[in-house]
Parts: C-alpha cells; sequence; structure tokens
C-alpha cells in the first residue's frame, strides 16, 4: 500500500517525499507518508490522486482531513498515514523530527520511490 501511496504522489510531482516506519513507536498505524507541494492547489491534487488510486486498488480511506485549506492534507488509509504539507507547514511542524526515532526512514529519490523501511535488510 506504502508503494501505492508514493507512486500516486509521484504521478502529480509531490516533492521530498519520505516514507516512516513508525509500527514500533504507535499501534494507531505502521507507516507514515510525509510529502511537499508546491501549493495548497497542487496538495489538494495530490491527496485527490492518492484518495483515487487507493481506492482503485481496493483500500479503504477512512478520512481527509485539511482538503479545504489545502496547506496540510491528511489521509487516513488504516496502516498508512499520508500527509501532504506545503514547505512552510511542513517546516513548522518537522513530523519527520518529532517521530525521529523512527530512524529507519527513506526519502524517495527524485525519479523512484527508493527503499522502503520494510525493504531493508
Amino acid at each position: 500500500m506504502k508503494q501505492a501511496v508514493v507512486s500516486a504522489l509521484e504521478d502529480i510531482k509531490a516533492r521530498d517525499i519520505v516514507v516512516l516506519d513508525v509500527g514500533r513507536m504507535t499501534s494507531l498505524f505502521d507507516c507514515m507518508v510525509i510529502a511537499s507541494a508546491d501549493s495548497s492547489r497542487q496538495a489538494k491534487a495530490l491527496a485527490n490522486n492518492v484518495q483515487e488510486k487507493l481506492k482503485a486498488l481496493g483500500a479503504t480511506v477512512y478520512g481527509v482531513e485539511g482538503e479545504q485549506a489545502g496547506e496540510w492534507v491528511l489521509i487516513d488509509l488504516g496502516d498508512v498515514v499520508v500527509h501532504i504539507m506545503i514547505p512552510a507547514v511542513r517546516e513548522y511542524y518537522n513530523l519527520e523530527q518529532l517521530w525521529g526515532a523512527a530512524r529507519d526512514k527513506s526519502r524517495a529519490a527524485p525519479g523512484g520511490a527508493g527503499e522502503s523501511a520494510a525493504e531493508r535488510p
């Protein structure tokens, strides 16, 4: 599922995609995907694309928050939570540092999804 999320984000040119494996830190979800959008309009388009692609794969979208403003859109897919933020909001909240104990994170390369935490030895 996380690969499908990353792919959907890459389709609409999300930047700085980070995948955090947080399953050892919380029982609420296993994975967090964080991505940047250049504008609130792009954030809304990214969120819409993630929802459409995942629903097409049979995933359930449990909730979406922040679509109105588009500065920070959260998509709850159950085991995967997606955060799409404009750069100023992402820098301010700094979720990567907040969830810093999930050091087995991976950054998606500009041309691909990179190595996910689940794929590492």
